[in-house]
C-alpha cells in the first residue's frame, strides 16, 4: 500500500497552471523539496507542456521527476481518469497524440459553451475565463475560478457544487478515449498507466473488480490507492482486487495548488514502487 506523507516519498498526481492547478511547474519542484519529498511526477490534464520546466527546476533543487499526465477516459459510460508516467515526447505523431488534441478541442468547445449559458444568468464573460492563460486548457475548474472572482461564489468546491455539476443547466459532456484504449496507446507510446482516484467520494461508486481486471488484461500497471478524496470504506475490495491482479498501489496528493484543499505530499508512492516503476518505462512491453 502507497506511503502517508513519507519523507522522500514521490508525490506521483499534481497539476500546475499548464492544465487547472494555479501554480508554476517549478514552484511544485520548489515546494516539493522544502517539503523533504525525494520528488514529484507533473500530472497536468491531457497535455505534456509544463515537463520540460518542471524538469529543470527538479534538477535544480535536486530532487526526482517522473514525467506524467492525467488522462480524461471513459469506460462503460463512466468517467474514468487515467495517469500515464513517462511517455515518449517525441512520439508526438502518434495515435496517442492525436487523441489528445481531440480532447483539447473538445474542452476548448465545451468551456466556450458552458461560458455562454453561464453569462445569461452571471455577468461573465470567456475573456474573464481565459485571463493570460491557454485557452486550450481550459475547463470547469476555469469558469469556476471566474466565478469566484466575480464573487458569486466563496471557492471552486461551491461553484461545482451549485452549478457546475453534471445535473447542471450549465453543463456539457466533453469528448473522452476509451479507457482500454488509452492503455494501450500510452503504453504504445512506451508509457505506463495508473488508474487515478478509482474510489472518489464524487463517483457513484468505486471501480469494479470485473473493471479492474479488464483494465489490468489491456496493460493497467497500477491502481491510485491513497488519494485525498478516496472514500476509506470503498478501498478494501480495490486493495484485495489489486493484490490479486498483480496491480502496483500508488499514492498521490493530486495537488492543484490554491485549486483545491489538497496539499502537496499529503499522499505519497514510496522509493521502491517508484523504482518499480522506473524499471518498467525502461523495459519495452
Amino acid at each position: 500500500m502507497a506511503e502517508r506523507r513519507s519523507q522522500g516519498g514521490f508525490d506521483l498526481h499534481t497539476h500546475s497552471s499548464f492544465s487547472d492547478g494555479t501554480t508554476r511547474p517549478s514552484e511544485i519542484a520548489r515546494e516539493a523539496a522544502a517539503l523533504g519529498l525525494g520528488g514529484f511526477a507533473l500530472t497536468d490534464h491531457d497535455t505534456i507542456a509544463g515537463w520540460d520546466e518542471a524538469r529543470e527546476a527538479a534538477a535544480t533543487v535536486g530532487i526526482g521527476f517522473l514525467p506524467g499526465i492525467e488522462i480524461t477516459s471513459e469506460h462503460d459510460g463512466r468517467s474514468r481518469h487515467l495517469l500515464g508516467y513517462g511517455i515518449d515526447p517525441g512520439a508526438r505523431g502518434s495515435e496517442l497524440f492525436s487523441a489528445l488534441d481531440e480532447v483539447r478541442r473538445s474542452r476548448l468547445q465545451r468551456a466556450q459553451e458552458m461560458v455562454r449559458r453561464l453569462s445569461r444568468d452571471y455577468a461573465i464573460s470567456w475573456e474573464d475565463v481565459v485571463g493570460d492563460g491557454d485557452a486550450r486548457t481550459v475547463g470547469r475548474p476555469h469558469i469556476a475560478d471566474a466565478l469566484v472572482l466575480a464573487g458569486y461564489f466563496p471557492d471552486r468546491g461551491t461553484v461545482f457544487e451549485r452549478v457546475l455539476h453534471p445535473g447542471s443547466r450549465y453543463y456539457i459532456g466533453t469528448y473522452a478515449v476509451a479507457t482500454r484504449d488509452a492503455i494501450r496507446m500510452v503504453r504504445e507510446a512506451g508509457g505506463a498507466t495508473v488508474l487515478a482516484h478509482p474510489a472518489a467520494i464524487r463517483q457513484r461508486g468505486p471501480v469494479t473488480d470485473a473493471e479492474l481486471r479488464l483494465l489490468a488484461d489491456a496493460g493497467l500497471w497500477g491502481i491510485e490507492l491513497s488519494h485525498p478524496e478516496n472514500r476509506e470504506s470503498w478501498l478494501p475490495p480495490l486493495e484485495r482486487s489489486a493484490a490479486s491482479i498483480g496491480l502496483e498501489a500508488t499514492g498521490a496528493s493530486d495537488y492543484h495548488g490554491a485549486g483545491k484543499a489538497n496539499r502537496l505530499g499529503e499522499r505519497t508512492t514510496g522509493e521502491e514502487i517508484v523504482a518499480r516503476l522506473r524499471e518498467r518505462l525502461a523495459t519495452p512491453s
